[in-house]
């Protein structure tokens, strides 16, 4: 059997961060600020000093994938290493979307040249990552993911698996919790250049 990959999708290989602070701002008077955690406590509607309430945070989220993800651009170097990485392994998509998103998912990353059958999750990721790999008992496999928790979940789920912690934003990686630091990933690497050749190694070599 061939490796596999499974990726996430924003801020790995789509912005979504940078574009849904520009639509926040222009459509809803609402700015978010990429400093800390950003949608716990960086968004503010412009007659108000206090953070905005979660539940509206995750109604603007739900908002931004109803109509905007044409707004969304690649982060730099993803699709060309994608290319690059399906002609060494199968490649999947792991997105914490609702279920209902996973077509329009998949029509946005063809319209880059990514091909790859789409896995919608909500919550932690573990599970799903282990249901994707008992289905399709890979020779090995690679998580890339841009959350701590999800590769904290990976790790107690599928240990075995090889985890890499990417985050393409460079507004958002300073912030982040580190999941190398936290012991859950085996590097922590945000730009593709360096990226693809840790993870062909990973994929390939004596590395497991």
């Amino acid at each position: 059997m061939r490796p596999l990959v499974i990726t996430d999708c924003d801020e790995v290989l789509l912005h979504m961060t940078r574009h849904f602070r520009d639509w926040l701002g222009a459509e809803h008077a609402i700015d978010f600020l990429l400093e800390g955690n950003p949608f716990a406590d960086s968004m503010r509607r412009r007659d108000s000093t206090e953070p905005l309430a979660q539940e509206d945070v995750w109604r603007y989220v739900q908002l931004f994938f109803d109509s905007e993800m044409p707004r969304q651009t690649p982060i730099e170097g993803a699709i060309a290493a994608i290319a690059e990485l399906q002609r060494e392994a199968d490649v999947v998509v792991l997105t914490n979307l609702l279920d209902h998103y996973g077509e329009s998912r998949r029509h946005q990353l063809l319209a880059f040249g990514i091909d790859a059958p789409i896995y919608t999750n909500q919550g932690p990721k573990g599970m799903a990552l282990k249901r994707i790999v008992e289905e399709l008992g890979p020779s090995r496999a690679v998580f890339i993911d841009d959350i701590a928790q999800h590769h904290a979940s990976a790790a107690e789920m599928l240990p075995k698996i090889g985890r890499l912690h990417f985050c393409g934003e460079p507004a958002l990686a300073p912030h982040v919790p580190c999941a190398l630091r936290g012991g859950h990933a085996h590097a922590r690497i945000d730009n593709w250049q360096e990226a693809l050749p840790w993870l062909l190694e990973r994929l390939h070599g004596e590395q497991q």
